[in-house]
């Protein structure tokens, strides 16, 4: 069994939370639009890293990141990247590689809205972590927390990271 932290759209913050969250995965997944070169090293320091560059990554990161990354986790076939979509509305790249092979999992972000949604028509898993850094509209940071057991995805944690709090003195 191996466990997974799934994270995207940091955008240059990595709220220290993630170590936290991520503590007990076997491997980290970064869906893009990481923000800075120093994160994809944090997180390679602390957990191994899968991780592709999204749409406002620089050369840095493009160059160890790529826009996609097809693996096996398991007895499950990954399709990683950033502008994916959901069933229905997935984006003209993501639809141009459905086309050559469906995977069973399709991870990705940069909308960031978490989503976990079966696709039953392709027969396949469809999840983003949402946004899991402080820029965007978005106005709680997300991240998904899940185990893979051979063909099996199980245990599917959606975590919310609150802002703090500020308290008067």
């Amino acid at each position: 069994m191996t466990k997974i932290g799934f994270l995207s759209d940091t955008h240059g913050y990595l709220d220290p939370r993630v170590f936290e969250h991520f503590e007990s995965c076997d491997e980290i997944w970064h869906g893009g639009d990481i923000g800075t070169i120093e994160i994809v090293d944090r997180l390679k320091e602390f957990k191994p890293l899968k991780a592709v560059h999204g749409n406002i990554d620089g050369y840095d990161i493009r160059l160890c990141c790529p826009t996609v990354l097809r693996f096996t986790c398991e007895k499950i076939n990954v399709l990683l990247t950033h502008i994916g979509g959901y069933p229905n509305h997935f984006s003209l790249e993501a639809k141009a590689l459905l086309k050559q092979e469906v995977p069973d999992l399709l991870a990705c972000g940069h909308s960031h809205i978490l989503k976990v949604q079966y696709d039953h028509h392709l027969r396949m898993l469809c999840v983003n972590p949402g946004a899991a850094g402080r820029y965007g509209f978005h106005t709680v940071q997300t991240l998904l927390r899940f185990s893979i057991d051979e063909r099996n995805i199980n245990d599917m944690e959606v975590i919310e990271l609150a802002r703090p709090t500020l308290q008067k003195i």
